[in-house]
């Protein structure tokens, strides 16, 4: 693909963000690391390029533009607000085919606290009609609606907050869910740290390895000793929460089946209703909501700042990466809006498979 087709893509998908209303934003393309990686997740941190500048210490390569862009609206930025952007992002590729580490990226991001089952759809609606020529499959999902699951589970604030930190990890948060539900044991060696603790037979000196403390070491085992003694999650909650992670379908008939669950898991109820409201906005700007794939986990392995409506758009070649994908990132702006929060909503278009899918002729 010649990058000039790529840049005249990039090019018209800017100016339709921007005849939506948003404002055009950049950001640096050298950002500082230490939370910026932090905030992303595990997958990005992996594929960040990461270089050390001797006055502004630890520097990453752009992989995204949406932090940047909430770090400058949480300083100063007008509320309500519409931003786009266009440029570069920078990702290393693990994978076997062919793909591009560097590449253009066009977003368009929403921070309004009006109605933000309205913003979702407005972004959503705006994403679809840029890409209804190229026959693109949609697929939705809400994370919001699996956290809040998590946190009514009959069991301590200490795993629910293990099993929220794993969400976006779906062989952690199952390994953590088994032995949380008494499906499986702990590991041999902790077991072995245990028994040792509970027979005062554990050594009281040997040698530091390693960079967790004598206090942090303490504390660890300490918080293990207290698991042990946790009791199981009851069969019936591991159960409504599998349930809710293996629904899909199409959207309309999702929320009649999540509302049936929110009968035995009140703390989705809420997100059930929002994920309604939403359902009908969509529908209200003329998406075809009764055709809309709708999968309740969809979204675990993307960026770990979605905490609500996630989206992607697909190409009909499964060979092809999503060609846009976003959602909602609330959380996100309390992290970084020093004591304040908005919500938001976004997401971004990748203009040079946009341009691939449009030579041939899809």
């Amino acid at each position: 693909m010649i990058k000039a087709e790529i840049r005249a893509e990039a090019e018209r998908l800017f100016a339709a963000f921007q005849a939506a209303g948003a404002q055009p934003v950049e950001a640096d393309i050298l950002l500082p690391a230490d939370m910026l990686l932090d905030l992303y997740g595990e997958d990005i941190r992996a594929r960040a390029y990461v270089t050390q500048d001797p006055l502004r210490g630890e520097m990453v390569l752009r992989p995204d533009f949406t932090v940047p862009v909430v770090q400058a609206h949480m300083a100063h930025g007008a509320d309500p607000a519409r931003y786009t952007y266009m440029g570069e992002v920078f990702r290393k590729q693990d994978t076997l085919r062919p793909r591009a580490a560097e590449y253009l990226q066009v977003g368009f991001e929403v921070f309004d606290r009006t109605a933000p089952e309205e913003a979702d759809a407005e972004v959503f609606a705006l994403f679809a009609d840029l890409l209804a020529p190229l026959r693109v499959q949609p697929q939705i999902g809400d994370i919001g609606i699996l956290m809040a699951a998590v946190r009514g589970l009959e069991t301590t604030e200490t795993r629910r907050a293990a099993l929220l930190r794993h969400v976006w990890r779906p062989r952690r948060f199952r390994h953590l869910l088994d032995r949380y539900a008494g499906r499986t044991g702990p590991h041999p060696a902790r077991v072995r740290l245990l028994k040792a603790l509970e027979e005062g037979t554990l050594p009281k000196t040997g040698p530091h390895i390693g960079l967790r403390s004598a206090s942090e070491i303490a504390a660890r085992i300490h918080a293990l000793a207290e698991d042990a003694d946790t009791p199981a999650i009851p069969p019936k909650c591991a159960s409504l929460l599998e349930d809710l992670m293996a629904l899909s379908g199409p959207a309309p008939q999702a929320v009649e089946r999540l509302r049936d669950l929110a009968v035995d898991m009140p703390h989705i109820s809420d997100a059930v209703e929002r994920f309604a409201t939403r359902l009908a906005a969509l529908k209200a700007r003329g998406v075809a909501v009764d055709a809309l794939p709708f999968e309740t986990t969809h979204g675990r392995t993307t960026l770990e700042y979605y905490d609500g409506f996630v989206f992607t758009f697909h190409a009909t070649d499964p060979a092809l990466p999503v060609i846009a994908s976003g959602g909602r990132y609330d959380a996100l702006t309390r992290v970084l809006g020093q004591g304040q929060s908005i919500p938001a909503v976004g997401g971004i278009i990748r203009p040079h498979l946009v341009a691939q899918l449009r030579a041939a002729g899809c």
